[in-house]
């Protein structure tokens, strides 16, 4: 844009409002699922769908709800989320049974999906190339902080008050950031053109059904929620490609800055995946943390981030996302490697050194390449390609705690001493649950081995990353937007 709003910097603020209010919902709700399933009777099933329904619902809309926002309106999209989100979260507080609790997550999915796309697609049209960076930086951080202090807060919250202040903790957060969407921010859309309702029933039934496979993968390969996830997503890059007015511009992918970044943070989030999902098990069961403590044991993950992020944007700027991408990722990669070697032995503090590590090194490498990936969009197909990118990190995010959460499975059942007991063998929770010193020290040693197998996994995945990012993306020059109206070529599919 030409001219730089005067309010820039608040409506900076109230996009990292509202997604703080979505990453922090997200973590906080990991610990107030004991208490919870407590009190409403939620049998293992409930918790699955309690936890299932919210990110089912998001990924199946993500890109409707991108490309909805692009054609009626960013601030408009953004609005009615946080008011779903909002309302929503009011409804979960007073639940009573764990059915009215997942009706209530599924629409608070619907609610994410819209806000998550506005919020960036905002940001890159009220930011110029000059500003865009340092904006991107300080949104990264503020996610970064929800997703490292929503465990704190969740824990505080739930010793002080009740399961439901979880979810009621949301309500002033979304009302706040409404009041200020309306009284600070401009609306922005791209060009009306026809609707594509065909891609939007393709794009949500594959991606409904690819999620529901990964999330049961731990249990078992499903093939029919496979076969019709691929045959959804095929037909709908087939149609994607062909029809005349698009749902999704696939021809980003065209731009090696976009799909360089794209890759490359899918790789990054199947490590980071089951980062929480593992280690604070190992800090609880493992180290003897309790709940609160381990959320705390995120911080110095939480300050490097924010520090380095600040870093990140000045050196952006000098040497171009790509060597800034692919040095970040070597230094995540760098502190995977220091997780997997945590023992019981190195207690706390090596923890804290590894965290502060992959924390400095998410810190350089995620603005570079949110801001490589961002600034190859057209403005008029901002809201579909912000979608597009928050996709395909949410996949990889599931993929990895799918993956990963089975190989630290599978490495603890192996693990265990042939004479343990089938509840021993299940997860080192239910063996310490038998309060038999022999096999609880067996059981800390088989997690904390299949652990240090599974950051293993995830360091080695973060080098592919960063390989690709320094091989496939370009420097500055390459981050000038797609032409979407210009067709992709064969040989560029």
């Amino acid at each position: 844009m030409n001219t730089r709003d005067p309010r820039r910097w608040l409506i900076l603020v109230v996009l990292c409002l509202s997604t703080l209010v979505l990453v922090i919902d997200n973590m906080v709700l990991t610990v107030a699922i004991p208490p919870m399933a407590a009190d409403l009777g939620a049998d293992v099933q409930d918790i699955q769908w309690i936890l299932d329904s919210y990110i089912l619902v998001f990924a199946a809309l993500l890109l409707t709800a991108g490309s909805l926002s692009d054609r009626y309106g960013r601030r408009r999209a953004m609005i009615v989320g946080l008011a779903l989100f909002g309302g929503a979260s009011l409804v979960a507080t007073f639940a009573t049974e764990p059915v009215q609790l997942i009706a209530a997550r599924a629409v608070m999915g619907l609610g994410g999906a819209l806000i998550m796309p506005s919020t960036l697609s905002i940001l890159i049209t009220v930011f110029d190339d000059t500003e865009r960076r340092k904006a991107m930086a300080a949104w990264s951080a503020v996610a970064t902080l929800g997703l490292v202090g929503g465990p704190v807060l969740g824990g505080a919250l739930i010793a002080w008050f009740w399961w439901g202040a979880v979810f009621l903790i949301n309500v002033p957060i979304a009302v706040l950031a409404i009041i200020a969407a309306v009284v600070l921010m401009p609306e922005s859309k791209g060009p009306r053109t026809k609707p594509d309702p065909l891609g939007a029933i393709l794009s949500a039934a594959g991606m409904t059904a690819l999620v529901w496979t990964l999330i049961e993968l731990p249990h078992g390969l499903s093939w029919p929620s496979l076969a019709v996830a691929v045959a959804c997503l095929a037909v709908f890059v087939i149609w994607e490609l062909r029809t005349p007015h698009p749902m999704v511009p696939l021809t980003l992918f065209r731009n090696r800055a976009f799909s360089g970044a794209s890759f490359s943070l899918t790789l990054v989030q199947i490590g980071n995946g089951g980062l929480l999902l593992v280690l604070t098990q190992f800090l609880q069961y493992v180290l003897g943390y309790s709940p609160t403590q381990a959320g705390l044991a995120f911080v110095p993950m939480a300050l490097a981030s924010l520090t380095f992020n600040t870093l990140g944007a000045t050196l952006g700027k000098r040497i171009g996302n790509r060597f800034m991408v692919g040095g970040g990722l070597g230094v995540m990669a760098a502190g995977f490697g220091l997780l997997a070697g945590l023992s019981a032995e190195a207690g706390g503090v090596m923890t804290a050194v590894a965290l502060f590590v992959l924390g400095a090194g998410g810190g350089l490498a995620m603005p570079a390449a949110i801001s490589a990936l961002m600034g190859t969009i057209p403005p008029a197909h901002a809201g579909v390609g912000s979608a597009l990118n928050s996709t395909i990190q949410q996949m990889g995010a599931a993929l990895g705690i799918a993956a990963l959460g089975s190989v630290v499975s599978s490495g603890f059942t192996a693990g265990m001493p042939a004479g343990a007991t089938e509840q021993a063998r299940r997860s080192i929770g239910d063996a310490l649950a038998l309060g038999e010193p022999a096999i609880a020290d067996a059981a800390r040693q088989a997690f904390t081995s299949a652990m240090s197998s599974a950051f293993t996994i995830s360091a080695g995945g973060v080098v592919a990353a960063a390989v690709l990012a320094l091989i496939v993306m370009r420097d500055r020059s390459d981050d000038t937007p797609v032409d979407a109206a210009k067709p992709l070529a064969a040989a560029e599919v």
